[in-house]
């Protein structure tokens, strides 16, 4: 059975979250070693997947943190 915490957590990272929250959310919890992001980048993964934005400026960290680890792994010159 899950907790009480871990049901709050999943909401939260399943909440719609604005560009500038998903950006601060994702450089304060990424692992040290992994690949951070900026505005830039961000926006440049926006282009690179247009079917992951419905709505534009809709970011969630469950949606959209892997596949942006991912892309960045894969595109170090960015």
């Amino acid at each position: 059975m899950r907790s009480k915490k871990d049901k709050e957590q999943q909401e939260l990272n399943e909440a719609p979250v604005t560009f500038a929250a998903f950006l601060e959310f994702y450089n304060q919890n990424i692992p040290a070693g992994f690949p951070r992001s900026t505005v830039v980048t961000l926006k440049k993964f926006q282009e690179a997947h247009p079917t992951l934005f419905r709505q534009k400026d809709v970011w969630s960290i469950t949606r959209h943190r892997k596949k942006l680890i991912d892309w960045l792994s894969s595109n170090p010159s960015i």
